[in-house]
C-alpha cells in the first residue's frame, strides 16, 4: 500500500481540508511544521517517512481565481515527484505539466467541460485522472466516468465528503471502480483513519491512498508507514 501525502494549497499556503467544502479551509496548524508554508509542511511529513510523492491540490487554480505557477513548485521537487492537481482543463496546459520533470498532471473530471481532454491524453503513462465525487453526485461530464475505455493507467476515487471527516474511505464505490478499472491502479482519496483502514484498502486491490489528517494527527505512526510502503516496494 502506497502513502501519498496531500497538500492543499490555498493563497500559497497549506489548508486544513474538510469535507470538501473550500470556502471554510484555513492555513494548517500542525506539530510537524511551525508554519503552513508548503516546504516547512512537506518537511514536517517527511520526517514521519522520506515519501517520495506528494499530492498537491492548487486550490486557487481549480477555482479558477488564478494560473497555477509551476516553478513555486520546483524547491518541492529537488526530493519528490508531485502528483499536481492545477483544475487542468486546457490541452496547452496540461501537456506543459507533462512535459515537466517530476511533475505527474492529475485531471481532476470536476473541471472538465467535456471529455476531449481526457481523449486526447489519456495514453500518455505519466497522467493521472481524478473521478471526483460529492455524495452520491460525480462531478464532471458523465461521459468520464461511464467510458472506463478512456481511463489512464492511474485513477483517483476522490470522495470530497469524506476529507477530513474521520469516517472512513467509500469502500462500496473504490471496489465497482476497481472491477472497472482491470489492470489500472486505483488510488483512494477521502476518509483514510488508520492503518486498518489501509489495510482493507490493500485488501480490495486499491494501490495507493491519499492521505492528510491521519498523519498530521498521528493515528499513523511511522513505524506502521514503513512496515505498509515495505510491502509495497516488496510487492
Amino acid at each position: 500500500m502506497h502513502i501519498i501525502p496531500v497538500l492543499d494549497i490555498k493563497d500559497g499556503l497549506v489548508v486544513r481540508a474538510r469535507l470538501g467544502d473550500r470556502d471554510s479551509y484555513r492555513p494548517i496548524e500542525t506539530p510537524l511544521s511551525p508554519t503552513a508554508d508548503i516546504l516547512d509542511v512537506a518537511a514536517g511529513l517527511r520526517k514521519i517517512y522520506p515519501f517520495s510523492a506528494f499530492y498537491v491540490a492548487d486550490l486557487d487554480a481549480i477555482e479558477r481565481r488564478r494560473v497555477s505557477s509551476l516553478d513555486k513548485l520546483q524547491p518541492l521537487l529537488s526530493n519528490a515527484d508531485i502528483w499536481l492537481d492545477a483544475g487542468f482543463n486546457d490541452r496547452e496546459q496540461l501537456e506543459i505539466a507533462l512535459a515537466t520533470d517530476g511533475i505527474w498532471p492529475v485531471l481532476g473530471s470536476e473541471s472538465q467541460i467535456d471529455p476531449s481532454l481526457l481523449e486526447a491524453c489519456h495514453s500518455n503513462p505519466r497522467l493521472v485522472l481524478s473521478l471526483d465525487f460529492r455524495g452520491d453526485a460525480f462531478l464532471g461530464p458523465r461521459s468520464i466516468l461511464e467510458n472506463a475505455s478512456n481511463w489512464p493507467s492511474r485513477i483517483i476515487v476522490m470522495t470530497l465528503g469524506r476529507i477530513g471527516a474521520n469516517s472512513g474511505p467509500d469502500f462500496e464505490r473504490l471496489t465497482e471502480i476497481k472491477r472497472r478499472a482491470g489492470h489500472r491502479a486505483v488510488i483512494a482519496a477521502g476518509g483514510v483513519r488508520n492503518v486498518h483502514d489501509l489495510e482493507q484498502l490493500q485488501a480490495i486491490g486499491i494501490s495507493a491512498a491519499l492521505v492528510a489528517t491521519a498523519l498530521h494527527s498521528g493515528a499513523l505512526a511511522p513505524e506502521a508507514i514503513s512496515s505498509l510502503m515495505r510491502d509495497e516496494n516488496q510487492g
